[in-house]
């Protein structure tokens, strides 16, 4: 049954979207998500919402909302047109076939899923919605900030090592088996998760590792948080947008926590493997929480209906004056009335602190009054100054008097606002 009212979305549990994988079976496509992935999820309360990777979802996200969270995992390469500038790599002809046979089941382009996952993974970063990006998850996250990646580490990595720093990314014939180190940065929040597992002098982990892919040129926006032994990046994240308790999260790491068993059994190599997941899902949380913060303001009972169209009037002032700001253009005296409402506000409401002013001249909502309002505050401070020189002569009880009167006009002037904005037209 449908929620019967805005109410009761509050108490659900948040949403994470997940981007499903397309592969063949019996002849046809069958689109699936790792479980390891939607146990974590659903175990630490938050509700897996599964995007089918089908041709024109990405164009029909608004329908998936309310989004709270986006977890990015498994898939095939990334188009190397999204990181263009950097794709080619110096490969051959011959190496690029050579790598496509090697590693047939990744180095296919499914071009449908790259716009649907780069297009969630711009949303989270345009609306602060906590993301985890695991494996393909990390590079398409890099790739939609600007980063890009190599097409294929052993080639393009590897080849141009010394001695000593090859790893090996990827065992067809031990897939999950297969492990190889990675150093963990200090004061990381991988850091923090895996502390009681890491030596001081070496400070690494032995994680799986499922890619011949990888990050090449990190996005600026990013930290490291650790790396192979080959220099390649294996995490990384923002630290301006990590706050779990506040509902930020944004982190790529590129092998797979959720898949770091012990032979034969559900254990986790290490005690911090699921805490990606259980922070993301603190982060998710939280965002809901905010997000429906938000929803009961905007559902709040609104002043009366007189005051709500001074005030739409006002914002239209405003809008109309920030247009002309951002184009440079002329007002047409047929439209310079729209701005008065803008400019009476400015007038009458002398007690903006400096960053509202600073506010309303980026928005451009002061082009029109700016320099009557410089000469307004002027007028003001030459009254203040005045009106102080004239009570520096007045005697205490003057003075008291004064106060006494003024306090009461203050409070019979609050009564009344009060009255007025909670009266019904």
């Amino acid at each position: 049954m449908a929620p019967s009212s805005d109410s009761d979305l509050s108490k659900l549990l948040p949403r994470v979207l997940i981007v499903s994988r397309r592969c063949v079976r019996k002849n046809k496509f069958v689109d699936f998500v790792g479980e390891y992935h939607l146990d974590l999820i659903v175990g630490y309360g938050a509700v897996p919402v599964i995007v089918p990777r089908v041709a024109g979802v990405h164009m029909l996200l608004e329908s998936f909302e309310p989004i709270h969270g986006v977890l990015l995992c498994e898939g095939e390469d990334i188009d190397p047109s999204h990181y263009a500038a950097d794709a080619s790599g110096g490969l051959s002809s011959e190496e690029l076939d050579e790598i496509r046979s090697l590693h047939a089941s990744d180095a296919t382009v499914d071009r449908e899923k790259d716009s649907i996952e780069l297009c969630l993974a711009k949303l989270c970063l345009e609306r602060n919605i906590p993301f985890l990006g695991i494996c393909r998850g990390s590079q398409v996250l890099n790739v939609a900030c600007g980063g890009s990646l190599y097409q294929d580490v052993e080639k393009e990595l590897h080849r141009k090592s010394g001695v000593g720093a090859v790893v090996e990314h990827i065992n067809y014939g031990d897939y999950d088996g297969h492990r190889h180190e990675v150093k963990v940065a200090e004061g990381t929040p991988l850091h923090e998760w895996f502390a009681e597992s890491l030596r001081p002098e070496e400070m690494t982990i032995a994680v799986n590792s499922y890619h011949h892919q990888g990050v090449k040129r990190l996005a600026e926006r990013f930290v490291p948080m650790a790396f192979a032994a080959d220099g390649l990046v294996e995490g990384f994240y923002d630290p301006d947008a990590y706050h779990p308790d506040e509902g930020k999260f944004i982190m790529g790491l590129q092998f797979h926590p959720e898949r770091m068993r012990r032979p034969g059994s559900e254990e986790f190599d290490y005690p911090g493997c699921p805490k990606a997941y259980q922070e993301f899902v603190k982060a998710v949380v939280a965002y809901q929480t905010k997000v429906n913060s938000y929803a009961n303001l905007n559902h709040a009972p609104k002043i009366n209906q007189e005051l709500e169209k001074k005030r739409k009037i006002i914002m239209r002032s405003f809008s109309l004056a920030k247009n002309l700001y951002a184009a440079g253009l002329d007002m047409p005296p047929s439209k310079e009335q729209d701005l008065e409402a803008g400019a009476e506000f400015l007038e009458s409401n002398m007690a903006l602190s400096s960053q509202q002013e600073i506010r309303l001249k980026q928005m451009g909502a002061t082009v029109r009054n700016s320099s009557s309002y410089a000469q307004k505050m002027k007028m003001t401070k030459e009254r203040g100054a005045m009106a102080r020189k004239v009570m520096q002569n007045m005697s205490v009880e003057q003075l008291a008097e004064l106060l006494s009167f003024y306090d009461m006009m203050g409070q019979i002037c609050s009564d009344l606002l009060e009255k007025k904005l909670n009266t019904t037209p």
